[in-house]
């Protein structure tokens, strides 16, 4: 790579590592394996950076090959058993909003990977659907409809208590 480029990419790892780590933990669930992770996409992208620095959007391109690389990873390994997740009927915390969002990442973890990428894309990430579809290499109709299944499914998991989805995704519920 020329001087210019590693500079490049030295710029793009100092902006974008944080949020790729925060998507790559939404989709693996663990915070060690989401660094391990974009620190395995980061190396695939600077193997290649002087053509992806070149392309439409560089951040997209590390974005599929973490999402990619989070579905190598359920493919190879056994499902985790289902966690039951159990509500209180306890006095509201200061902490309520951790224990919500816990509570809806447990929930994301029992969606199949495909959903949960999907909702991290779109609601994690702000991504809009046709580069969702791009990323996943589907059409933006079935992000829509993984979409709306997947926020169905979590609805149905929490026990159609959508107060925790709109708290987390802002609207969605």
């Amino acid at each position: 790579m020329s001087r210019e480029s590693d500079e490049d990419f030295v710029s793009f790892v100092r902006a974008r590592s944080a949020a790729l780590v925060r998507s790559a933990t939404l989709l693996v669930g663990d915070a060690h394996e989401a660094e391990d992770l974009v620190q395995a996409a980061l190396e695939k992208a600077c193997r290649r950076w002087e053509s992806i620095r070149r392309s439409a959007s560089p951040e997209a391109y590390v974005r599929r090959i973490v999402v990619n690389l989070a579905n190598d990873r359920w493919s190879r390994i056994k499902r985790r058993p289902e966690v039951t997740i159990g509500h209180s009927d306890a006095p509201v915390e200061p902490y309520t909003q951790v224990d919500l969002r816990d509570l809806l990442i447990r929930g994301l973890f029992r969606l199949p990977i495909g959903m949960r990428s999907v909702l991290v894309l779109r609601y994690f990430d702000g991504v809009d659907d046709d580069e969702i579809g791009t990323m996943l290499g589907i059409n933006a109709a079935s992000v829509r409809s993984q979409a709306a299944r997947g926020l169905a499914k979590l609805r149905s998991d929490l026990g159609g208590d959508g107060n925790v989805i709109h708290a987390q995704f802002g609207g969605a519920a």
